[in-house]
């Protein structure tokens, strides 16, 4: 396993969940919600807390169909890690597979105590946290780093 903060980071329509791990790369906790912003200041935002976390690696949940299909928010993730690999390099940008993150997000939100009310505001943060977990326990598992590597493109799709 290698050693390393890791930022992972659910991409929805209006908000960003962003989690990160300790140098051990053990714990996975949240770290902040950040608003969509159409004109990059989301992409901005998320680069500066992977320089300030130090990280060595950012995560991004790819949203897919239970049947492994691409669904209409497939191709936004994929834009966005694209964004951010342009923004951080020469740090890595993965894709994971993020299939049922805010399911398991929700049902340990409701174990915690929390109501549905209440979720707004931390729910994507808690949806990153299990993208992270998945692929921190993915390498751990099997040795390598698990996802698709994203190549910065030139273009911007925002």
């Amino acid at each position: 396993m290698r050693s390393g903060v890791r930022l992972a980071f659910d991409v929805g329509k209006a908000r960003i969940g962003v989690a990160r791990c300790d140098a051990e790369a053990i714990l996975a906790i949240p770290v902040v919600t950040l608003k969509r912003d159409r004109y990059g200041g989301d992409i901005d935002e998320a680069a500066e807390l992977v320089a300030e976390h130090g990280a060595i690696e950012a995560i991004v949940g790819l949203p897919v169909s239970l049947g492994g299909k691409r669904t209409p928010s497939t191709r936004d993730a994929r834009d966005w890690a694209s964004a951010l690999a342009r923004a951080i390099s020469p740090v890595m940008v993965r894709l994971v597979d993020e299939r049922l993150s805010t399911v398991s997000a929700h049902q340990a939100l409701h174990a915690s105590g929390r109501h549905e009310k209440d979720f707004r505001g931390v729910v994507d943060q808690a949806a990153a946290v299990v993208i992270l977990n998945q692929a921190l326990e993915a390498e751990r598992s099997t040795g390598s780093p698990i996802g698709e590597t994203v190549t910065p493109t030139r273009r911007d799709s925002r």
